[in-house]
């Protein structure tokens, strides 16, 4: 089945969020259809703040080594591009492309000293232009596009993201990605408003999935949470093996 297929299913697609190779392989052993790399935790892995902080040669070099050495299908948490450039941008998701990479998430804000979104004409012409470069050059790569009105708490959130969907959808989207979106109604209604499949992420008080599955969302990211989840279990396991002076709790 194409990755594009897997947003068609009769079950949300449940995307395993991942940022390196132990990861991916735990997902796949787990019989996850498909994995994504959180952004989040590979710039923390190296010592940076989300929002490219960290060159995409950084990215592309995790990204190489999960695609070597996994058969699932994989996608990229490309944040706004590595550039403001639709040819850079397009550039970057070539070069990903050539290793394996079927899917990509692009992200309409950056971060300057706050995260803020960008204009929304803008935006969508830029990826209107990476679109026909990648259709130019005969590359077929899934374009989820992520719209941040939930996640910064855009005032009228519903009408900003429908006009951006129509928008985004217009210039080639092949899927919406609203991080933060959570109560049933508004989901419910960005469904209806669009026939490209929409994507959830985990947070506090997102229904589940079956919840979601009635609603008709088509994928679900974990987001950045397990790899926080890991490392908070990992704080909490060395400071019972500093306090016991022992390594019962991991042996």
């Amino acid at each position: 089945m194409k990755f594009k297929d897997l947003h068609n299913q009769d079950k949300p697609l449940l995307i395993g969020n991942v940022w390196d190779v132990s990861s991916a392989k735990i997902a796949e052993r787990l019989n996850l259809q498909a994995i994504g790399t959180s952004s989040s935790a590979i710039a923390a892995l190296l010592g940076y703040n989300d929002g490219e902080e960290m060159e995409f040669s950084e990215l592309k070099y995790f990204v190489k080594r999960i695609a070597l050495n996994t058969k699932l299908p994989l996608s990229v948490d490309l944040e706004s591009g590595y550039s403001r450039n639709p040819i850079e941008i397009a550039n970057h998701i070539k070069q990903l492309a050539a290793i394996g990479v079927v899917g990509i998430n692009i992200e309409d804000s950056i971060v300057k000293d706050n995260r803020v979104l960008l204009n929304a004409d803008e935006f969508a012409r830029t990826l209107s232009e990476i679109k026909k470069i990648l259709h130019k050059e005969n590359f077929e790569i899934f374009i989820n596009v992520r719209i941040d009105t939930f996640l910064l708490n855009y005032s009228n959130a519903i009408e900003e993201t429908k006009k951006r969907i129509q928008l985004y959808e217009n210039a080639g989207a092949n899927g919406i990605f609203i991080p933060c979106i959570k109560n049933i109604a508004d989901i419910k209604e960005i469904v209806t408003y669009t026939k490209l499949p929409i994507n959830v992420m985990c947070v506090p008080n997102l229904p589940n999935f079956d919840t979601l599955t009635q609603l008709g969302v088509k994928r679900i990211s974990m987001g950045n949470f397990l790899f926080d989840k890991m490392y908070t279990q990992f704080e909490q396991t060395l400071q019972e093996v500093i306090n016991q002076k022992s390594f019962k709790s991991v042996c």
